[in-house]
């Protein structure tokens, strides 16, 4: 990891992985940003075809840096992201995927919220705008989680994937990188043992865009999720759960199997979603998240797309409402 990191700079880390269509939107919109100085480190996760040519025909022109590190092998993206950290040199990271873009004043209102909080805030996160691949806003995250927020993430608190986070470099030397035996859930993971070393600070505003068209992601592979993330989640984070006394356990489990029996109902997967809402209710009856989501998993498919309509609406509206006219 890097030993030094410059005041003020913004070090951003995109790991990239066979998605050359949409690299450089991604680049030129961290060039677009508002504030500076920013650094850019790309890490080319060995995709078949090297994509430093994108970045190099991407604007680039108002940046501190910019520098391509390639994989020889492929090593999924918490990789990329551990080896954009080590490779970079600022007082605070932020990650971007290689498929989404962010608007201009995200990285300016960030440090921002840092600057304002003092030194006891090492993490910012911002709402996230979710969009078509006609450039249309399909809904919008907007999370209000908030200080020392290690209860809250045992109880699934929402808070928003990688490209809507920063970091204080000195809270990622105190908790270690990103843990790459994770095919999913990689942000909460990290997003927890973060909680336990800094207050977390959150940018309402839907600074950070995601594209939700067909393209393959992580959250995809639920069978993976069940057999290998869930699981090893819970060795991990059940011991400091504990810790906080057996009720925040509890709720780490009931979080957990509700966040899987989520994935099994998007998936299709109506017996296995019963079995996990069922353990969520199990362990900790007072997360009345888990109740609507069982009678939609005991309804079937007609009742989930119903359920998905109905909660993309309620996201959009809100969302509308409160940065339509801004966002």
């Amino acid at each position: 990891m890097s030993t030094h990191s410059e005041p003020g700079l913004v070090s951003v880390v995109i790991p990239a992985y066979g998605r050359p269509e949409y690299l450089d939107a991604a680049v030129e919109s961290v060039n677009d940003q508002t504030y500076g100085p920013i650094e850019l480190v790309v890490v080319d996760d060995c995709s078949p075809d090297p994509i430093e040519p994108i970045v190099e025909d991407a604007t680039t022109d108002a940046l501190s840096s910019v520098r391509v590190v390639r994989h020889e092998v492929n090593r999924g993206a918490n990789a990329a992201r551990n080896t954009g950290i080590e490779a970079s040199n600022g007082e605070f990271v932020a990650f971007l995927d290689d498929d989404d873009y962010w608007r201009p004043t995200k990285v300016e209102k960030q440090v921002a919220a840092f600057e304002a909080g003092g030194k006891e805030v090492g993490f910012v996160y911002t709402g996230q705008e979710n969009v078509s691949a006609d450039g249309t806003t399909t809904n919008y995250r907007v999370p209000s989680t908030r200080g020392w927020v290690t209860r809250d993430l045992f109880r699934g608190a929402s808070l928003c994937p990688f490209s809507s986070v920063m970091v204080r470099r000195s809270v990622v030397d105190e908790v270690g990188l990103l843990d790459t035996r994770f095919p999913s859930w990689q942000d909460r993971e990290w997003y927890l043992r973060i909680s336990e070393a800094c207050a977390f600070e959150v940018v309402e505003e839907p600074l950070a865009v995601r594209r939700v068209d067909s393209h393959g992601q992580i959250s995809d592979n639920y069978e993976q999720k069940r057999d290998v993330s869930y699981p090893l989640f819970l060795e991990k984070h059940r011991p400091l759960a504990r810790k906080y006394g057996k009720r925040h356990e509890k709720a780490l489990v009931a979080a957990q199997s509700r966040s899987l029996g989520h994935a099994a109902l998007m998936n299709g997967r109506y017996r296995d979603a019963v079995r996990f809402l069922l353990r969520s209710v199990r362990y900790d009856p007072s997360q009345t998240e888990s109740y609507p989501a069982l009678a939609v998993a005991l309804g079937g498919e007609r009742t989930v797309g119903a359920a998905q309509r109905l909660k993309r609406f309620a996201e959009r509206l809100r969302g509308s409402r409160e940065f339509g006219n801004s966002a």
